[in-house]
């Protein structure tokens, strides 16, 4: 059983050591920091284990590298796991829902984009593939064009080559969904200056198209000093293969948990995690062994 330091002792003389690979995302967006956040955790309070942290492009190709046996751990996107009332895949479980990602619709400060309608005719960047971003563009787009979207010319970039086309001018706008603040969109904006486009509009026809995780969240004035706006929203998850060990999840989600505030510490968005919104991971079960660490310090 892998224990925290100072918690118990192992009765092999010289345990296995546990290899835990962390697939997260882009270097520049949330996913990647808690996952280096995490996999220090992991070496420095589990022994016999080490943490390897992947750059991914998130959340689709996270959950297939779960599935797969590739990655032990995985960010997601909830909108990857369920799609209206279909059952999730029996082959993942959550530890814990972690943070919201907002999705971002980022335009140039002149530019004429106003409203998601406006997209026609234009070159946009929307998520690279088998990243969650992609998949939540491609529902909305599926809703804010019900008869096709092909005047709008699609670009598979994540979210660095995102940035960089917008700087440069070879797309007009791009999508990314990413936990607030998203350091390469605070950059932009101070580079070249930026608009974040409402889209609070979709937010209940994606919930009765596609799936109530949908919900709507503003992005504030203090976030990157521009006007604010209200957007959709999807929870994170932190999920792992249904068949890993009960004693290996139960000590992830207890690192998770009493060592939130490291989370905190490698980005802004984890200073919403919390017990009470951790559990929330419905309709993903928890993994057993996270569901018993959440039952050994409920009050």
């Amino acid at each position: 059983m892998l224990v925290l330091v100072g918690a118990g002792v192992y009765g092999e003389r010289n345990p296995p050591v546990t290899h835990i690979r962390i697939a997260t995302g882009s270097q520049t967006a949330v996913y990647y920091a808690f996952g280096k956040a995490l996999g220090q955790l992991v070496e420095d309070n589990l022994p016999n284990a080490d943490a390897e942290v992947m750059v991914t492009a998130a959340s689709v190709e996270n959950v297939g590298l779960v599935k797969r046996k590739q990655a032990e751990v995985g960010f997601t996107q909830a909108d990857i796991l369920v799609t209206g009332d279909a059952p999730p895949d029996p082959r993942v479980r959550a530890l814990a829902r972690v943070y919201e990602d907002l999705l971002h619709l980022v335009v140039p400060t002149d530019s004429p984009i106003t409203k998601l309608a406006d997209l026609s005719g234009k070159t946009v960047a929307t998520g690279a593939p088998g990243s969650g971003t992609e998949i939540t563009v491609d529902r909305l787009l599926q809703v804010a064009f019900p008869e096709g979207d092909g005047t709008i010319q699609r670009r598979r970039l994540g979210l660095d080559d995102s940035a960089a086309a917008l700087r440069d001018g070879h797309v007009d706008a791009f999508f990314f969904s990413g936990g607030l603040p998203v350091q390469a969109i605070e950059d932009l904006n101070n580079a070249v200056g930026i608009r974040i486009v409402d889209l609070s509009d979709y937010v209940e026809p994606m919930r009765k198209a596609f799936s109530t995780v949908y919900v709507r969240r503003d992005v504030n004035d203090s976030v990157y000093n521009l006007p604010a706006v209200s957007t959709l929203a999807v929870p994170n998850f932190l999920v792992v293969p249904a068949d890993m060990p009960d004693d290996v999840a139960f000590d992830l989600t207890k690192l998770l948990m009493e060592r939130h505030e490291t989370l905190a510490r490698a980005h802004p968005a984890g200073e919403r995690f919390d017990v009470r919104s951790a559990i929330g991971t419905m309709p993903v079960p928890l993994h057993p062994g996270a569901a018993a660490y959440f039952r050994s310090v409920k009050p």
